[in-house]
């Protein structure tokens, strides 16, 4: 069990080129967590008129907005406060483990299934099993901007040696699912993350419980704040346009620790808030 008290903040604000009348997705806002208070603004405005949003239920507490959009200029900007008591660990269930277990988009772990077991397959049990493919990953993984696509997968990043935080997350989530250890993806704003961006990381399951794996060990998890959660990142996606043509013309994401960032081995065992 972890805890904090003290408010983050966090936020983004998106310029968007409309070309067709459109319909996006946002997975923005933090995920609404037991001990988790969020005080929250979120703005959609379209050529200057204010825009009307839904909000979606999504897993594990997550919130999409869907939004219209005019043709123009579009922008969207969100800011909220969050406040977090004491962590402790979800317990996984018998559906999110099967879900957990199988591949996926930009995890296909039946493709890596002959390289997991030659690489782990004599490390016996789940939790040393899972230190030893992220530190595989931090090792032999160089962290490089724009080297990978929306189309890249775990078993493209494997093979390119290089890519950012997404196709970390998804080549350790591949590679747990491929020994035997349920892995899902978390998209979450990172304090301490530099540059500043949106971030990706993964959760598995420890002794029945979620736990929370970066591999490219850029920010504490302690500090990390749960936006959305499934099986990658199209299901995570910070964006997602429905319908209509949407560039994204500029973002920028905010993300301040309440207190002083911890320190973080990315060892230990850390729930995701």
């Amino acid at each position: 069990m972890s805890s904090s008290s003290a408010a983050d903040q966090v936020g983004c604000s998106l310029v968007l080129e409309v070309a067709t009348p459109a319909t996006v997705v946002l997975q923005t806002a933090p995920a609404r967590r037991p001990g988790t208070v969020v005080s929250e603004r979120l703005e959609a405005v379209s050529n200057s008129v204010p825009m009307p949003t839904q909000e979606l239920a999504g897993p594990v507490g997550g919130r999409q907005y869907l939004v219209h959009l005019e043709p123009g200029t579009g922008t969207v900007s969100y800011e909220a406060t969050v406040t977090t008591g004491a962590v402790t660990p979800d317990a996984v269930t018998a559906e999110a483990r099967v879900e957990a277990l199988r591949p996926s988009r930009y995890c296909p772990s039946d493709r890596l299934a002959g390289f997991t077991r030659a690489t782990f397959g004599d490390i016996p049990a789940a939790r040393p099993r899972v230190e030893a493919i992220c530190d595989h990953v931090w090792r032999r993984i160089t962290y490089a901007a724009g080297t990978s696509g929306p189309g890249t997968d775990a078993v493209d990043t494997l093979l390119d040696a290089r890519g950012v935080c997404r196709d970390f997350a998804h080549l350790v989530a591949a590679l747990c699912r491929a020994a035997g250890v349920p892995a899902r993806i978390a998209s979450v704003y990172a304090p301490g993350l530099s540059p500043m961006d949106f971030h990706a990381v993964v959760e598995t399951e420890i002794d029945g419980c979620w736990q929370v794996w970066d591999a490219t060990r850029l920010a504490p998890r302690q500090s990390l704040v749960r936006i959305a959660t499934g099986r990658d990142a199209a299901d995570t996606a910070f964006m997602t346009v429905v319908s209509g043509r949407v560039d994204l013309q500029h973002l920028e994401v905010v993300a301040v620790a309440g207190a002083d960032l911890p320190a973080d081995d990315h060892g230990g065992l850390v729930a995701l808030r």
